[in-house]
């Protein structure tokens, strides 16, 4: 028995090395798969890390250029009304309150104003917050006070947010620190998303085992159990794609970043990039912008109500959308308080006061933002001249503008008022009818306001600047002023009698006057204070169309243009802002000076990179203005553009000029006053027929602005070798005072004409003598 188990014994032996020689590589080879997964896991770990360390530290985010207005200043004797005040204030986001108490609040009253500004850190310098008592009398700001009772001769409104330059993806951001957050939205978040938050190292076990038996139960990915950690990292590194791999991902990054960073980092950059919303195409991240985008206040200035909201709606901003859903939003926001209360960060008698708040989300169309795009549009050409479009749309420049929404909102008030009116006067141009309109100071050049279209806040085509259309009668000053340079004077007789010009193809030329009628002998200032047509292309011929292209050049034209006798009457395709520019050169006294919409441009850390100063150069011997000048005065006063007067005072001194295409297509008018400039064109996107002329349609809008805005009277300088004399109009000849038909004109001296009329020679006979007779006896 015994030698039969050493023989079975001494069989299986044999088997022992064989099985471990079969063992040996298997171990070995996962042991070597171990070392090289290692390896690649460490190695991925380290990429990880780098990429992680990377992004966080470097420029995290492509933020948008921002873009201002012009800054509201206040002083005493200032020409602003109380509904001035109120429209700029409205538009900066202020509350109006019963008694101001925080930064943002305005208490009107029927005598006195009480604003409590937020501050702005200016290029120039830092202007704090101030609790500030206005006085109003007489349509004037009286006085301004400080809240001692001191009297303040300037203070400044922080600048309205016009818009921005958006990156490619559309992402918007306002980035704010940790210790701008407001009080409690931190709390909620933390209670609401990541009780552990201070305690956990970027993942929390125990939300990922909550997690995970939810999603077992339910066959699929519902719940997430992700840390704020986590969430950061999905929206900052990742995508929001509920898998798996992600998932998975998501886990080693979270722990990493929390070893890297601390707590108090981690949440800030977290409440700059938590998605909450989309506006049409432009995604809505981080608190700051959101705070904007649904209240139109800074984050700073918000309320327990509207904090939870905000935090309320970081679990699904589409579901939430107070806008859309507002009931849904409400039953969010007032969980997201009852948790505050149940954890003792708020009183029950908050909770309480806050639930019974409304939600206070302000309709998108009531935000200043995005409602300027024709203006934002010259904005960003100008900028593109000098800056690459990476830099506008990532680095956060600060965009300061010339941009005045007093004078922009009067602007499209006058137009859609005007608009309306010819409408209802011709009913068969209903919803035809479109506008645009350019206003500048006359004095620095500054666009104040622009508007491309009848839908101020379409961010389409922008006729203001796009637009090419034959400008009409709005060419003849040029052609005038350029006459008076080749030796014309205003008392000049020109020949308005029917003219015929052979074209080079055959056809013929032969312009009217827009009554159908010749007129005879006309002196200068006659024929363009009433448009005569047949007189100016025979005065266009006489000069040559090379000089009157010259002279469009030299007031600002930059478009090339063909010298066809055509172009005397307008004959050119030029958009409004071209005509703005001429305009300006002839109200600015002969000097050029270039269009501006930008005052100056900062980085992110508010240091001056460019600015763009007041320019000029003189193009038109000042002389030679002011005879057009005086007669673009006639022109409002007698000539097509009279209807103004019978609106605004006669004390402003007006000077512009009507435009109306061939076939009456388009209606212009260009004019200015002592410190506004406008140019408005009216007419129809399919090139239609107007039933009305430049005076009857574009006068009318560019009237109703002049009315709204109440501007300086203008004064024409006289330079030294300017005389007037006394003219008799029929003739062109020297007159006297008392003598019938006699008017004063300017002349540069030595041009006037020597020969007199018989009543001049009569009183001088008479004067002689009596000159005489005076010095002897004196």
């Amino acid at each position: 028995m015994t030698k039969k188990r050493n023989a079975r014994s001494r069989k299986r032996t044999p088997n022992k090395p064989a099985k471990r020689r079969f063992l040996r590589p298997i171990l070995l080879f996962f042991l070597k798969l171990s070392v090289v997964l290692l390896v690649l896991g460490s190695f991925g770990l380290i990429y990880l890390d780098a990429q992680i360390r990377d992004k966080f530290e470097g420029k995290r985010w492509a933020v948008p250029a921002k873009v201002y207005a012009r800054p509201l200043e206040l002083y005493p004797g200032q020409t602003l009304s109380r509904d001035d005040l109120k429209q700029e204030l409205k538009g900066l986001g202020y509350r109006f309150v019963r008694h101001a108490n925080q930064a943002g609040t305005v208490e009107w009253a029927s005598q006195r104003v009480r604003v409590q500004t937020r501050g702005f850190h200016f290029p120039d310098g830092e202007e704090p917050p101030r609790d500030l008592m206005l006085a109003f009398g007489g349509g004037q700001l009286q006085s301004i006070r400080n809240r001692s009772g001191g009297n303040l001769p300037l203070v400044r409104l922080e600048p309205i947010l016009i818009g921005g330059i958006y990156p490619q993806d559309h992402e918007d951001r306002d980035l704010i620190r940790l210790a701008e957050a407001p009080e409690y939205l931190t709390q909620a978040l933390i209670q609401v998303e990541d009780r552990d938050f201070y305690q956990h190292h970027g993942i929390s076990l125990k939300g990922i085992s909550r997690a995970m038996w939810v999603n077992l139960k339910a066959r699929r990915f519902v719940q997430g159990g992700s840390t704020l950690t986590q969430q950061l990292v999905k929206n900052f590194y990742l995508t929001s794609e509920r898998s798996l791999a992600r998932k998975l991902l998501e886990l080693p990054m979270a722990i990493l970043l929390d070893l890297h960073y601390d707590k108090d980092e981690i949440l800030e950059a977290y409440l700059n990039e938590v998605y909450l919303g989309q506006s049409g195409n432009r995604a809505i991240h981080g608190f700051g912008l959101a705070s904007q985008y649904y209240f139109a206040q800074p984050i700073r200035e918000l309320q327990l109500h509207q904090v939870a909201l905000l935090a309320g709606l970081v679990k699904g901003p589409s579901y939430y959308d107070p806008r859309r859903n507002p009931a849904r939003a409400k039953r969010r926001r007032d969980l997201v308080l009852k948790v505050l209360a149940d954890q003792g960060v708020i009183s029950q008698q908050q909770m309480a006061q806050a639930q019974s708040q409304p939600l206070g989300v302000v309709k998108k169309q009531g935000l200043h933002k995005g409602a300027y795009p024709a203006y934002l549009d010259l904005v960003k050409r100008q900028l593109r001249d000098e800056y690459p479009q990476e830099a506008l749309s990532s680095e956060g420049l600060r965009v300061f503008t010339s941009l005045d929404p007093l004078v922009q909102h009067r602007a499209a008030t006058a137009l859609g008022r005007t608009i309306g009116q010819l409408e209802k006067r011709h009913p068969k141009q209903k919803e035809q009818l479109e506008g645009s309109m350019v206003v500048t100071d006359p004095q620095t050049g500054e666009v104040l306001a622009l508007i491309g279209g009848r839908n101020v806040r379409y961010q389409g085509f922008n006729r203001a600047l796009d637009m090419r259309r034959p400008i009409g009668s709005l060419v003849k000053p040029a052609l005038y002023l350029a006459a008076l340079e080749k030796g014309y004077t205003l008392a000049s007789i020109l020949d308005d009698e029917p003219i015929k010009l052979r074209q080079p193809d055959g056809s013929a030329w032969q312009p009217q006057n827009f009554d159908r009628l010749s007129h005879g002998l006309v002196p200068l200032h006659r024929s363009l204070a009433l448009s005569y047509n047949q007189s100016t292309a025979r005065l266009g011929l006489d000069i040559g169309t090379g000089t009157v292209v010259d002279m469009l050049h030299r007031l600002g034209v930059r478009e090339e243009l063909n010298p066809y006798p055509s172009l005397f009457l307008g004959a050119a395709n030029l958009a409004p802002v071209d005509m703005a520019q001429i305009y300006q050169t002839i109200a600015a006294n002969g000097f050029r000076t270039p269009l501006r919409a930008i005052r100056m441009v900062t980085d992110a850390e508010n240091r001056e990179l460019s600015r763009y100063p007041y320019a000029v150069e003189q193009q038109v011997a000042p002389e030679t203005i002011h005879l057009i000048q005086y007669a673009l005065q006639e022109v409002a006063r007698e000539g097509t553009a009279r209807y103004a007067y019978s609106q605004l005072p006669a004390e402003l001194n007006l000077a512009g000029k009507t435009g109306t295409s061939n076939d009456q297509r388009d209606s212009w008018f260009a004019g200015f006053a002592g410190d506004r400039l406008a140019v408005v064109w009216l007419g129809r996107d399919d090139n239609g027929k107007l039933p009305f002329t430049g005076s009857g349609g574009a006068l009318r809008v560019w009237t109703e602005l002049m009315r709204l805005e109440r501007p300086q009277p203008f004064y024409a300088t006289r330079p030294e070798n300017i005389e007037y004399v006394w003219i008799d109009d029929a003739s062109g000849l020297r007159s006297a005072e008392g003598c019938e038909g006699a008017r004063q004109l300017p002349f540069v001296i030595g041009s006037a004409p020597h020969e007199a009329v018989a009543c001049a020679r009569q009183l001088q006979a008479f004067e002689t003598p009596l000159k005489w007779f005076r010095q002897w006896f004196r």
